[in-house]
């Protein structure tokens, strides 16, 4: 989804209650895909997704899972294709193979004509008629579900309460909150809870003793910003823009400018460089990140024993 987040979704206030009633559409339509006739794959398949729109890790974690994955199985992702996502493409192709079609079923159909043993897919716990091996939900740990509203009252594409639904959650981030896990519990009892980290795998070609501009348009520009704030980067600007943002020439050459005026380094997301053309790359630096899983042997022997 293509937007910036409006402050209204983070708590109750009088335009979340004013627009409550048109959540009725997204539950509407959530209880009619319910009733689809589930289709059964021979491929195994791990559906990696989010309730809380946007900014929740899940393409971290995707290629993650691949990384631990492909030791053992011929794997896949699997990504539908929207226009506006190519970002999100192109960064799972730099780390294995990639089928994206505009239907999951069709993907997941040519993955077993391809012999893939385990698909991966990023994003599509909302569709409800294909039957995944493992459903792993992921939350920005400091969002959580906002102010709990459905869309567009609240940042939320289903109820919470859909977690009974799911086997794994993951709260990616650097805030812990013992009070989420006890709510998660609450809906789901047997679900496994992890936590993820945002760890820098290319520190070291940068010189954290300059001052920097941030810019970036993906769904948590706060979290990234909190990870460089982590690692002692000093940002003295930053520009946010709409998630999956298609960054202009002149949008560029303004950031540059004002980077140069002000004697700063640029920095941005490795899926926010891969949007940039070219020319637009010359001068523009990202962070490369990782999933640092706590609790990762746990986590594995889910993987290695899907069902």
């Amino acid at each position: 989804m293509n937007l910036k987040k409006p402050e209204f979704w983070l708590k109750k206030n009088l335009i979340s209650l004013v627009l409550l009633p048109l959540t009725i559409i997204t539950y509407l339509i959530n209880s009619f895909k319910k009733f689809s006739n589930k289709k059964i794959f021979k491929i195994k398949s791990i559906c990696i997704g989010n309730i809380y729109v946007g900014g929740t890790g899940k393409t971290t974690l995707t290629i993650l899972v691949n990384q631990i994955l492909k030791k053992r199985f011929k794997t896949v992702f699997i990504k539908k294709k929207y226009n506006n996502q190519k970002d999100e493409i192109n960064l799972l192709k730099k780390n294995g193979s990639v089928i994206s079609k505009k239907n999951r079923i069709l993907s997941l159909k040519l993955a077993e004509k391809k012999k893939y043993e385990v698909a991966l897919l990023d994003d599509g716990l909302q569709q409800k008629n294909i039957n995944y091996n493992l459903k792993i939900v992921c939350f920005n740990s400091s969002k959580f579900i906002g102010n709990g509203y459905l869309l567009p009252a609240g940042p939320l594409r289903e109820n919470i309460t859909e977690l009974k639904n799911y086997d794994c959650v993951f709260l990616n981030g650097e805030t812990k909150s013992s009070k989420i896990k006890k709510k998660i519990k609450s809906i789901n009892k047997d679900i496994e809870i992890f936590e993820g980290s945002y760890d820098p795998l290319n520190l070291k070609t940068f010189n954290r003793n300059k001052h920097f501009l941030m810019f970036c348009g993906i769904g948590n520009p706060g979290e990234f910003e909190n990870t460089l704030l982590k690692y002692k980067f000093k940002i003295k600007k930053k520009f946010i823009f709409a998630d999956h943002h298609k960054f202009y020439d002149e949008e560029i050459f303004s950031i540059k400018e004002i980077a140069k005026k002000n004697k700063l380094s640029i920095i941005t997301t490795e899926k926010d460089f891969l949007r940039l053309s070219s020319k637009q790359k010359k001068g523009i630096k990202f962070i490369k990140i990782k999933l640092k899983i706590k609790n990762l042997n746990k986590f594995k022997k889910i993987l290695f024993n899907i069902k």
